[in-house]
């Protein structure tokens, strides 16, 4: 039985890459990071509000979904707001009151005062 040859480089190629990744994101500030999540969560949540509509099938929505992704969406923008400014914090809480009214339209029975999503956070939003 004769031993296969072992082959170095994709080991040394995933290192690379590796390490390059690392590099990026220890080049990107945390607002940056930050914002990008933040914009993650506020697109899912317009998709699963129903925002978002295909042509054959209609819309998108599951409140569930969108109630999950609108309540961490404010936890993580009330978290963040004294670390990432005023400027910064200031357009994710718009788009997040613009999310949470887009909710309560959509619910065929609106939630209690204080029960809507991410309000544990936020505050009654009317």
């Amino acid at each position: 039985m004769t031993e296969q040859p072992t082959n170095p480089e994709p080991a040394e190629h995933e290192h690379a890459v590796d390490t390059q990744a690392l590099r990026d994101i220890a080049e990107v500030s945390s607002v940056e990071i930050i914002t990008s999540a933040c914009v993650h969560l506020m697109s899912a949540a317009a998709v699963k509000v129903g925002l978002a509509e295909d042509e054959e099938l209609g819309q998108y929505q599951d409140l569930d979904e969108a109630r999950s992704l609108i309540t961490a969406l404010a936890g993580l923008v009330t978290a963040a707001a004294p670390q990432i400014g005023n400027e910064h914090a200031r357009s994710l809480r718009d788009g997040l009151r613009s999310l949470q009214l887009a909710f309560a339209e959509a619910l065929p029975f609106p939630d209690e005062p204080g029960k809507a999503p991410g309000e544990q956070f936020t505050g009654r939003v009317s």
